[in-house]
């Protein structure tokens, strides 16, 4: 674990899937997540200096393709002092009623079972500008499969990212239902979904 990574996105649908998609391409563990109050998350992770490059590099990638705006940056052997300020302690934001920084719940993991839940197959993330969109949106994916709700995440302005999990075919159908149901509502800004999620992803949902 000699270097960091830091990758920030624009949106929680980008950071989450570029999150992914860093654990599936290389050997990296999650720090923690920071919202940045501005429309965004800071995902840290650490690894090997060569691991922890190869992450970036294919998490900048997707973040991109997902139009998150993605920046990285890659710190070697960070400065004790340093990590004063880079590793961020539990913070509660009262003014949007949740978390600030997220840590993993729980040490990696190749059990069948995570937290104490069965590892789902899917998660489906959809996200918006606007309650009002993203509460239609969420209603159509309930509506149009058998699928779960596993949390909200709201990043300030009118950002709301819900997430839901189930089978891949009933996550996909949800999505693209909950899709449908948000012109003239609000604004899509990303809708992805994710088969065999990672562990660090797993470890940093958001919960109801």
């Amino acid at each position: 674990m000699t270097a960091l990574g830091i990758l920030e996105t624009t949106g929680c649908t980008a950071a989450m899937v570029a999150l992914d998609v860093m654990e599936k391409a290389s050997r990296i563990r999650v720090v923690q997540a920071e919202l940045n109050d501005f429309l965004g998350i800071c995902i840290k992770f650490r690894g090997g200096a060569d691991e922890v490059r190869i992450a970036l590099e294919a998490g900048l990638a997707v973040a991109t393709e997902l139009h998150g705006q993605p920046i990285g940056n890659v710190i070697l052997r960070p400065d004790d002092g340093a990590w004063k300020a880079i590793h961020s302690p539990p913070e509660f934001n009262p003014l949007i009623q949740q978390d600030v920084v997220h840590q993993p719940r729980f040490e990696y993991s190749t059990d069948r079972k995570v937290d104490g839940m069965t590892r789902p197959d899917a998660l489906g993330f959809i996200e918006t500008q606007g309650f009002t969109a993203v509460f239609a949106a969420i209603d159509a994916a309930c509506k149009a499969a058998n699928v779960d709700v596993v949390g909200k995440e709201k990043l300030g302005g009118g950002y709301v990212t819900v997430i839901i999990q189930g089978d891949v075919a009933a996550v996909r159908a949800a999505i693209e239902s909950a899709t449908t149901h948000i012109d003239g509502l609000g604004t899509l800004i990303a809708s992805h979904v994710v088969t065999r999620p990672s562990e660090g992803v797993l470890g940093l949902l958001p919960k109801m």
